[in-house]
């Protein structure tokens, strides 16, 4: 289970879209301290999405698409990681 008392990896990105590199980053990070926080930036006031080519994905799209590349190497989220929508300053 995520434990934010725990040492933890932060990744910070848009993720736009979630590949292969952040998938190899990801696993980096999670075998350092063995959970990590992927941190979304706020890109349009609601994370992306229509009339944003360069953020074509809004927030809800991101995170499926972190989760499901994630769980094709067996990693859980509330387990090895957290996912959060932060502000784009």
């Amino acid at each position: 289970m995520f434990d934010p008392k725990k040492p933890t990896v932060q990744m910070l990105g848009r993720w736009q879209p979630w590949h292969k590199g952040h998938q190899e980053l990801f696993k980096r990070c999670v075998a350092k301290t063995g959970q990590v926080i992927i941190q979304v930036r706020d890109v349009q006031g609601s994370s992306g999405g229509e009339g944003q080519d360069d953020n074509p994905f809004d927030w809800d799209t991101v995170c499926k698409n972190i989760e499901e590349g994630l769980s094709k190497d067996g990693f859980t989220r509330g387990i090895e990681y957290e996912i959060m929508l932060v502000p784009n300053i």
